[in-house]
């Protein structure tokens, strides 16, 4: 082998020894943010999940309210941006 052979496949390693280094540095930054993808993913699921079940509670407290008049039930309620308004009421027909 002649010394360019040697010096050609010498630089040549030293390139595949670096785009490896490069490309485990790499995978370690993909694995971290696959972590962190996968909490997201999680707490948007747990979001949903309890999405649900506030809809339901706030349903309920504002029937509630509306059914025994209880002014600070729906001031609370209020206050969270819940507007309460009754269905229209119909007068009893007349006699």
């Amino acid at each position: 082998m002649t010394k360019k052979a040697k010096i050609l496949l010498t630089g040549l390693s030293v390139l595949v020894l670096l785009l490896v280094l490069v490309n485990i540095f790499i995978g370690i930054g993909n694995q971290s943010i696959q972590s962190d993808v996968s909490e997201r993913q999680q707490i948007i699921t747990q979001t949903m999940q309890l999405e649900a079940l506030n809809r339901q509670l706030i349903n309920v407290l504002a029937n509630l309210a509306l059914k025994t008049n209880d002014e600070p039930l729906m001031g609370v309620l209020a206050a969270a941006g819940i507007n309460l308004q009754a269905g229209p009421q119909t007068k009893p027909p007349a006699k």
